[in-house]
C-alpha cells in the first residue's frame, strides 16, 4: 500500500469516527431532554412510595444512571427489554416507572428495619410551596400527595405500598405492576386491594371546602399567635391529635398528644418562645403537600434556629382535627431553604429587624 493511500484511509476513519461520536452526542443530548421530560413525575412516583423527597430524588437519579448504561451497552439489561436509544417517548416513560418502581421498593424493604426503631412518630418529608405561586415542577401536586394519606401508606407492606401507588393512582394494569413487583398479576392484584381496604378504614378526611379551611386555619394562626388558650381551644375539635415528628433530633411530643386543651396548651407554650428576650418568631403560611399549614423559623438568643412545619387538618364541621408537626432536621433541608428566603422578605418589610407573625392564609 502506498503512503498516500494509507493516509486517506486513516483521514476516512477519522471522519467516520468523528461522525459517529457527533451522532453519539446528538443522542444523548435528546435521551436527557427526555428523560428531563419525566423527572418531576418520577419524582412524584416515588415520593409517594418512600414519603421521603431526598430519598425519591435519588431513586430519579439512579434510574437516569442505568438508562445511560442501558444505552452505552446497546440495550436495557435487567430493567427492559428494548435498547433505550430505541424507545419511543411514551415507552421511555413506561420504561422509567418500572425502574423507579424496583428501585422504590429495595429501598422500602431495606427501610423497614429502620423505620421500626424510628425515635417517636414517623411523618413524611414535607413539600412546601408558597400559597400564592404556582406549583413547582419538582413534585406533582394533588390529594395523593396528601400527609394523611402518606401515613396510612407507610404502614402497609413494601408490595402493597407500591402496588397501591402504581395501580390506584397511576393506573397502571396489574401486569405491569406484577413485573416491578416480580410476581404474578393476580398476587399484585391482591397487594394492592389489601393496600386500599387499608387506606378505606383509616378514612383519611375528604377535602373540606376551601373557604371553611381558610377560615380555621386563619383563626388557629390567629389564636396561637395571641396566646389566646379559649379561641385556640374552640377552633380545635374535642378529640384533636397532634403528631410531633423529631425524630430523636430536637425536642417532640413521643406520643400523639390528644384533647384541645393538652393540643392547644402545648402549641401556646411553643408560641410563647418567640417572647424570650432576644428570640424571634417568624411563622410564614404555606401549603405543605397541598394543604394550607405554615413553616415556623425560631431564632433563639443563642443563634440557635428551631425549624417546624405545622400542618393543621379541618374536618368536616369547619374545626381542626389533626395537627402534624414535623420538626426532624433531616426532613427539613428544602424547606430551610425556603424559609431563609421569607425571612429575608420578612425583614425587607420590617427592615428595624422586627420579628412578626405573619397571619394571612389566603391563597
Amino acid at each position: 500500500m502506498r503512503i498516500d493511500e494509507h493516509v486517506e484511509g486513516g483521514a476516512v476513519t477519522q471522519r467516520a469516527d468523528r461522525s459517529s461520536a457527533a451522532r453519539g452526542a446528538a443522542a444523548g443530548e435528546a435521551r436527557g431532554e427526555a428523560f428531563e421530560s419525566h423527572r418531576a413525575r418520577l419524582v412524584g412516583v416515588a415520593y409517594r412510595m418512600l414519603g421521603s423527597l431526598a430519598e425519591a430524588e435519588d431513586v430519579v437519579q439512579d434510574a437516569w444512571l442505568r438508562l445511560a448504561r442501558a444505552d452505552d451497552a446497546g440495550d436495557a439489561g435487567d430493567a427492559g427489554t428494548m435498547a433505550s436509544s430505541d424507545v419511543a417517548p411514551r415507552d421511555l416513560g413506561a420504561w422509567l416507572t418500572t425502574v423507579v418502581g424496583r428501585l422504590a421498593l429495595d429501598r422500602l424493604r431495606s427501610a423497614c428495619a429502620r423505620r421500626e426503631v424510628y425515635v417517636g412518630p414517623w411523618l413524611p418529608e414535607p413539600l412546601v410551596r408558597s400559597p400564592t405561586l404556582e406549583p413547582a415542577a419538582q413534585v406533582e401536586l394533588d390529594d395523593t400527595v396528601r400527609l394523611a394519606l402518606l401515613v396510612v401508606l407507610e404502614r402497609l407492606t413494601p408490595e402493597q405500598r407500591v402496588a397501591f401507588v402504581l395501580h390506584d393512582v397511576l393506573g397502571l394494569p396489574f401486569a405491569d405492576v406484577a413485573e416491578v413487583l416480580g410476581t404474578t398479576a393476580a398476587a399484585a392484584r391482591q397487594h394492592a386491594s389489601r393496600a386500599r381496604r387499608a387506606v378505606q378504614d383509616a378514612g383519611p378526611a375528604r377535602p373540606v371546602p376551601a373557604a371553611r379551611q381558610q377560615a380555621a386555619v386563619a383563626a388557629f394562626a390567629a389564636a396561637t399567635a395571641g396566646g389566646d388558650l379559649g379561641a385556640l381551644v374552640r377552633v380545635l375539635a374535642p378529640d384533636v391529635v397532634l403528631v410531633s415528628d423529631g425524630g430523636g433530633r430536637v425536642r417532640a411530643a413521643l406520643r400523639p398528644v390528644v384533647g384541645a386543651e393538652n393540643v392547644a396548651r402545648l402549641l401556646l407554650g411553643l408560641a410563647a418562645q418567640a417572647g424570650e428576650p432576644g428570640a424571634g418568631l417568624l411563622a410564614v403560611p404555606a401549603l405543605v403537600n397541598d394543604e394550607l399549614g405554615f413553616v415556623v423559623r425560631l431564632e433563639r438568643a443563642d443563634g440557635s434556629v428551631d425549624l417546624s412545619v405545622v400542618v393543621p387538618h379541618v374536618d368536616d364541621a369547619g374545626r381542626v382535627g389533626a395537627v402534624d408537626m414535623i420538626r426532624n432536621p433531616d426532613k427539613l433541608g428544602a424547606v430551610r431553604a425556603w424559609a431563609d428566603e421569607a425571612l429575608a422578605a420578612q425583614e425587607a418589610l420590617a427592615p428595624d429587624g422586627s420579628s412578626q407573625t405573619v397571619e394571612s392564609v389566603n391563597p
